[in-house]
C-alpha cells in the first residue's frame, strides 16, 4: 500500500481514514475492536474521529467514540502504530460551538482521557466559532504543541475566508498552522469545496481529508429508490441524493465498477483519491466485509477515461 505525507507533517498515512464516527452509534465496542483490529493488519493507519460522536445518539453525551478508539489502542498496546485524528469545538451539551482557548485547553485533556493516550497526532478544528478570533484559537494549539499534547493541528468545515485567515494569522504570529482540511466532498457534493478551498489547499500544500466520501452511503449503490431507504440506521439522509444527477452518478460508477470487477464504492474512493490536494478520503464500516472495499480503493489506479466520465456525469 503507498502511504502519503498528510500536508507538511511527518506524518505518513495511508490513503484511507476509517472514520470513527460510527463507533458507539451504529455498531457496539466488540464490532467496532474487529473492525479496526481488520483496518489495521490490512495495512491502513489513519484513524479519524471527533470529541462530540455520538453525542446524537439517544442515551450518549459524547465521546463514546474517542473511549472506544482509546480502550482499543490500550487492550492492543498499538498507539504507535496508528496516527489518531481528533477534533474539538461542536456543541458538546453547552448550546453552541466553541474554540475559545480556556475551551480548547479543557476538551483536549477529555479527548486524550478517552483516548487514553498522552498525544493526538491530528488535532483539529471542528466547527468555526465565528465569535472567537482565529488568532486565539491558534494560540491554544500552539501551548499545546509546544506542551507536546498535540503534534500537528488540522481544520474542518471553515469556509474560505476563515481558512485564509487562519493561514494568515499562523505566519504573522507564528502559531502552529493548519496542516489538514476536512471537507464533505463526494462525487455528488464537489462544487462547496471545488469552488475556493480545493485551490486554497493547493497553494498552501493542506492535505484534504474528505467526509461525507460515499455521500452517506449512497456512492456504494446500495440505495437506488425511496425503498431502499430502510436498508439502514443512515437511509434517512440519503433521499436528498435520489435525483436525476445522482441516478447518472450511479450509472458512470456502475459503468466504471464493471470494467474492473469493483464495486461501486471503491470506484468512489479510486476517484477521491485522484483529486488534487485529497490525501485520504475517511470512510465508515459497520461490516468486515465494505473493508474490501477499501483495500481495492486503495490499490486501484483509475484511467483517463474513467476519471472524465465520473467528472462528467458528477459535474456541477
Amino acid at each position: 500500500m503507498e502511504y502519503r505525507q498528510l500536508g507538511k507533517t511527518d506524518l505518513s498515512v495511508s490513503p484511507i481514514a476509517f472514520g470513527g464516527n460510527v463507533f458507539g452509534w451504529t455498531i457496539d465496542e466488540k464490532t467496532s475492536f474487529d473492525l479496526l483490529d481488520t483496518f489495521v493488519d490490512k495495512g491502513f493507519n489513519l484513524i479519524d474521529t471527533a470529541d462530540v460522536y455520538s453525542r446524537w445518539k439517544p442515551g450518549n453525551t459524547g465521546g463514546e467514540s474517542e473511549t472506544i478508539i482509546g480502550n482499543w489502542m490500550k487492550s492492543r498496546n498499538n498507539r504507535s502504530k496508528v496516527v489518531i485524528a481528533t477534533k474539538v469545538g461542536a456543541d458538546m451539551g453547552l448550546g453552541k460551538k466553541d474554540l475559545t482557548k480556556a475551551y480548547i485547553l479543557k476538551a483536549v485533556e477529555d479527548s486524550l482521557r478517552r483516548l487514553q493516550t498522552d498525544y493526538i497526532d491530528l488535532y483539529q478544528t471542528h466547527w468555526d466559532d465565528d465569535t472567537t478570533p482565529v488568532e486565539e484559537t491558534l494560540e491554544a494549539y500552539g501551548q499545546l504543541v509546544a506542551d507536546g499534547k498535540v503534534k500537528w493541528i488540522g481544520a474542518s468545515n471553515l469556509t474560505p475566508a476563515r481558512l485564509k485567515a487562519s493561514l494568515e494569522a499562523s505566519n504573522t504570529f507564528q502559531l502552529p498552522i493548519y496542516q489538514t482540511f476536512q471537507p464533505g466532498y463526494n462525487l455528488y457534493d464537489r462544487a462547496d469545496f471545488e469552488k475556493e478551498l480545493q485551490q486554497i489547499c493547493v497553494d498552501n500544500n493542506i492535505g484534504v481529508i474528505s467526509y461525507y466520501s460515499l455521500a452517506s452511503g449512497f456512492l456504494t449503490g446500495k440505495y437506488r429508490s425511496e425503498a431502499d431507504l430502510g436498508k439502514s440506521v443512515r437511509g434517512g439522509g440519503v433521499s436528498k441524493y435520489l435525483t436525476q444527477k445522482g441516478f447518472s452518478i450511479l450509472h458512470a460508477l456502475d459503468e466504471v465498477a464493471a470494467k474492473y470487477s469493483l464495486t461501486p464504492a471503491s470506484v468512489s474512493l479510486a476517484w477521491l483519491m485522484s483529486r488534487p490536494a485529497v490525501v485520504a478520503p475517511i470512510a465508515s464500516a459497520t461490516k468486515i466485509a465494505q473493508l474490501d472495499d477499501f483495500v481495492t480503493a486503495a490499490d486501484l489506479k483509475l484511467e483517463t477515461t474513467d476519471i472524465q466520465l465520473l467528472d462528467q456525469a458528477s459535474a456541477w
